[in-house]
């Protein structure tokens, strides 16, 4: 750590607001934005945002699209994009801001048009391309989004994220290199938190050290948050979103989800791992390592108390949520000899070399079950392990998990979850390494039930106390 990282002796607290795309979907929810940054200035905030709802969907859309001649349909695409970015701007920045950020605004377009000509004539959109072009929703925003905070007065400034997050050259999700943007980051922001301005950062994107766009995959503004926090030791990371904090279950697919108040690192990193959508599974590593707490907190409702992430749950509970992993894989890996470190090695090399993550792995003396999450690049790594493995795969599986720090003190937790699922045809019973999880498999269309069955059974609904309210019938909505 380097020294005049901490701003903890000076007095000043630094608290690291990022933003995803749905807190900024339209000129009401930035505008919410806005207040709950303005809210935080007894601190000092640093704010990351994702780029507008949709927009990276379009921009993929669009690039997509231009690879295969059709560039008339990308631009189309891109103009759309354009012109919501402007009607944002009438509606947000009025003021002396505005000329500034129309030039900001046409200069990012036209780089973008010119990209998609690029892509258009070389018929190429690689991960390469992918990340140069994705990067532009992030800019566009955050250029917005510090515009609109300098209309309502408050002294922000637009921070370039890929000059300061620097990564190596995996294009689609690349990895810091933690101490060139440790550097970068302090000296871009320090300077400016000492002036009392709110540097405004677009998250998941970043660069080689020779300036090559990269970014940090989907969903990776969490984790731009994260690095930020890190690099300047925050007291706090704010992780806004569309939800009231981590929940119990997918309220989508178990109504009696409830919220966790508090859990730890090492949860929260499980069910980001296991298909908990809330936060990015790579946000968690940087927050821990320098020991910064982590709030996922709804911008719809920002007096709620949300989720707080830290070094040490506080759940009595043995298990504190449960999550499913949709569009999973079954592999089965039958070695043509006995497990030894050679072969591992080739059977991971093969996975990593195409690109396809391993969620859970089972062995034995000449067998490896595998979960992973893309079918796509298996026959690739089939063909690949020719010579020592025959693979096989089944499609349309879901990976159910279980989540809980005190899993580790009551082993008796996994037989009941068997009992409550086996009429499921389960396929895959596994306590993981870390002693914090059960997971199974199951077929797709069974994974509703099976999480419904198991929060019944470790989150039983409360009944509502009885009273006399006067003859007065009224709904009442459960607390998390």
């Amino acid at each position: 750590m380097s020294e005049g990282k901490s701003r903890f002796e000076s007095g000043e607290e630094v608290v690291v607001m990022k933003f995803g795309g749905t807190s900024l979907e339209d000129a009401d929810a930035i505008r919410r934005a806005v207040a709950i940054v303005q809210s935080r200035l007894h601190s000092q905030p640093v704010v990351v945002v994702s780029a507008l709802a949709r927009v990276t969907d379009q921009l993929l859309d669009a690039g997509a699209a231009a690879a295969k001649g059709r560039l008339g349909a990308a631009l189309d695409l891109v103009r759309s994009i354009y012109v919501r970015h402007e009607q944002l701007a009438d509606e947000l920045v009025l003021g002396a801001r505005r000329p500034l950020l129309d030039r900001e605004l046409r200069r990012e377009f036209q780089a973008l048009e010119s990209l998609l000509h690029s892509v258009e004539m070389s018929s190429c959109f690689d991960l390469r391309a992918q990340d140069h072009l994705l990067g532009f929703g992030e800019r566009l925003s955050s250029q917005l989004v510090a515009s609109a905070l300098y209309e309502c007065g408050t002294h922000a400034a637009h921070v370039e994220a890929g000059a300061c997050i620097v990564t190596d050259a995996r294009y689609g999700q690349a990895s810091p290199l933690w101490e060139a943007t440790h550097q970068r980051l302090q000296d871009a922001l320090v300077p400016l938190l000492g002036r009392k301005q709110v540097p405004v950062l677009g998250g998941f994107i970043a660069a080689t050290e020779d300036g090559t766009p990269t970014t940090l995959g989907r969903g990776g503004s969490d984790f731009t948050a994260a690095i930020v926090g890190a690099a300047l030791n925050a007291a706090r990371i704010e992780i806004w979103t569309d939800v009231d904090g981590i929940m119990t279950a997918d309220p989508k697919l178990c109504s009696e989800a409830q919220v966790i108040r508090k859990m730890s690192f090492d949860e929260a990193a499980e069910l980001a791992h296991f298909g908990a959508k809330v936060l990015h599974p790579a946000t968690l590593s940087p927050a821990r390592r320098e020991n910064i707490p982590v709030h996922v907190l709804n911008s719809l409702r920002p007096e709620g108390e949300g989720t707080e992430i830290g070094v040490r749950a506080r759940n009595s509970a043995a298990v504190t949520a449960i999550t499913v992993k949709r569009q999973v894989a079954a592999v089965e890996i039958a070695l043509l000899r006995a497990i030894n470190s050679e072969v591992l090695s080739a059977v991971y090399a093969a996975f990593d070399e195409h690109g396809c993550s391993i969620d859970v792995m089972g062995t034995s003396l000449s067998r490896l079950s595998l979960i992973v999450g893309s079918t796509v690049a298996l026959p690739k790594i089939a063909a690949d392990l020719a010579g020592i493995a025959e693979v096989r795969w089944q499609n349309h599986k879901a990976l159910v998990c279980l989540v809980g720090e005190n899993l580790r003190s009551q082993p008796e937790v996994a037989s009941r979850v068997f009992a409550a699922v086996s009429h499921l045809e389960v396929r895959v019973v596994c306590q993981g390494a870390s002693e914090r999880t059960i997971s199974f498999l199951v077929d797709e269309s069974k994974a509703e039930e099976s999480v419904r069955r198991l929060h019944e059974m470790f989150f039983p609904r409360q009944k509502d106390p009885v009273n006399d309210w006067g003859g007065i019938s009224t709904a009442f909505c459960q607390a998390g």
